[in-house]
Parts: C-alpha cells; structure tokens; sequence
C-alpha cells in the first residue's frame, strides 16, 4: 500500500465519523475521517501504511450498518485540465 489513506465505499448513510473511527481503530490508530455526506463513501487516514493495509484486508467487503463496505486505497485526487465554470456557453446559440 502506497499511502494511509482508505476510501471507504458502499456505506449507509446513517454511518457518521463517530462509528468508523470506532471501527477503524482496532486495526491502528485513525488520523482522521470525513464522511461525505450524502454521497455514501468516507475517507479513513490511518497513522501508517501498515495500520491503512490492516484496515483494508480485515473489513473490505464487510457488513458495516447493514452494507456490505468496500475499503480501498485512497486514489489521489486528479486535477481537471478544463476549469469549470458557472458560465454557460450559450453566447452564440441566438
């Protein structure tokens, strides 16, 4: 494992902080977690590689509030080549 930091997919979205991080310790110590609300994943950030690789083998594909969890590695965050934009493009359109 590359990083300490665990996606956590596939959850109910009655899970909060509170309870991952209860889960996630008993296989090291949790930096941190964000759960992103309403979209059904989390980010666990476990104090080392080998606490995130613990983590990961012992509850991807577990029952966690009823939904069978999927934990992988964080993948980093990749930046968009075309910036976004409020502004619609529809200058031309009449």
């Amino acid at each position: 494992m590359n990083t300490n930091k665990l996606y956590v997919g596939n959850l109910n979205y009655r899970t909060t902080e509170e309870k991952l991080k209860e889960v996630f310790s008993g296989y090291g110590s949790v930096v941190s977690v964000k759960v992103i609300e309403g979209k059904g994943f989390a980010f666990v950030e476990m104090e080392s590689k080998d606490d995130a690789q613990k983590a990961k083998d012992a509850l991807d594909n577990t029952d966690l509030d009823g939904r069978n969890v999927r934990v992988d590695e964080a993948k980093p965050r990749e930046s968009n080549p075309r910036p976004r934009s409020n502004y619609s493009n529809s200058r031309n359109r009449f």
